[in-house]
């Protein structure tokens, strides 16, 4: 089981005393809880990608580049790689060259993102935002695997013996996660290539969620990858902790009623109750992050997202202190005891490498020789 931590990368005004970052700051901020991710025993930090005010992180390999050498085990992922709007080429090479500056510490996030007017900018149609997801993802494959690549299709100009450099690490892609909040065609996608599906999990009922992650395990056995159980599923969640469940709610009271996302709406207490939000104890979060294996069934990756709304970076790294040495020991220990032998671990590179046809050949090679 992996558990991590995932940012919008916004820049928020603190509610309580006015102060906005400015995004030089923000930035700064974002590596910094990376590194406190690794620092309290954390597998994953993942940075969307927004193109917009009030969002910074318009490129992540940048910041994903920057924070891999820094640290030595965190995997360093994406929570949205926009398929939709980036050139699937620039995807390729961009991830392969991550891969080789990480070590192979790389996976990422396919979405199409929840901000209408970056089509136009990047000289798309929202209205081809499915077929574009599922034509630029299926070049991207070939691209990862093939040494030389031909290929024509919609969206695009054509390519004839096309190589993408550098080759992914090993000759391995990094592991892709498909992102999705509503669309069924997104989870079949990623049933469809045997990949990761991740429920963002934040703010719609538990039924929505359930409903895309079965469809998505039920096709997975229908393309023959494995059986249902053995699908590869991520979900997202929220937290705010303090020791004293009171003083949690206290203090993140002014920070959610003020949020850009889902302020001035819903109470808390109401928000609280029907989404997956847990602002409490270490032992509420614990508590509550063990029903998602209730409703949805073993899964492979949990991320939390903490720093958003306007919380100062102090702030979140007292409530990434609380995460790492207080709720995610209880939850690792408790979800993988529970979770069946036949139900994988979530893939990594190494497990990729050694589940390749390239490492088996080079295996019986070495073998034949002995």
């Amino acid at each position: 089981m992996q558990f991590g931590i995932f940012t919008v990368g916004d820049v928020t005004t603190d509610p309580t005393n006015g102060t906005t970052p400015t995004e030089h700051e923000r930035i700064k901020a974002m590596v910094r809880i990376a590194l406190k991710a690794e620092e309290v025993g954390l597998d994953v930090f993942a940075t969307g990608e927004h193109h917009n005010p009030p969002f910074v992180p318009s490129s992540p390999t940048t910041m994903l580049g920057h924070i891999a050498a820094q640290t030595s085990k965190l995997i360093l992922s994406t929570s949205t790689t926009l398929i939709t709007t980036n050139d699937p080429v620039k995807i390729a090479e961009d991830f392969a060259m991550l891969q080789h500056l990480a070590d192979g510490r790389v996976d990422l996030m396919m979405g199409r993102g929840n901000t209408g007017p970056v089509y136009p900018w990047f000289g798309q149609d929202i209205r081809q935002g499915i077929p574009l997801a599922i034509e630029n993802y299926a070049l991207l494959r070939r691209l990862w695997r093939e040494d030389v690549v031909d290929w024509s299709g919609k969206f695009r100009t054509p390519l004839q013996g096309f190589t993408s450099t550098p080759r992914p690490l090993d000759g391995v892609p990094p592991f892709v996660w498909h992102g999705s909040i509503r669309s069924p065609e997104i989870a079949e996608q990623a049933a469809y290539y045997g990949d990761g599906f991740f429920a963002n999990h934040i703010f719609w009922p538990t039924s929505h969620f359930q409903q895309l992650i079965s469809f998505y395990r039920r096709r997975f056995e229908h393309y023959g990858h494995g059986s249902a159980d053995q699908a590869i599923v991520g979900l997202g969640g929220q937290a705010f902790i303090r020791p004293k469940s009171q003083d949690a709610w206290n203090e993140f009271r002014p920070y959610f009623d003020n949020a850009p996302v889902y302020g001035h709406g819903p109470s808390l207490e109401e928000f609280t109750e029907q989404t997956p939000l847990t602002v409490g104890s270490p032992q509420e979060v614990i508590d509550k992050t063990l029903t998602f294996r209730e409703n949805f069934g073993d899964y492979q990756r949990q991320l939390f997202l903490m720093d958003h709304a306007g919380l100062p970076l102090k702030t979140v790294l007292e409530q990434l202190d609380l995460l790492g040495e207080q709720v995610i020991p209880v939850l690792r220990k408790e979800l993988d005891s529970l979770r069946p032998a036949h139900v994988p671990d979530a893939p990594t590179h190494a497990s990729l490498k050694a589940a390749s046809p390239e490492a088996a050949s080079v295996a019986d090679s070495m073998e034949a020789s002995v």
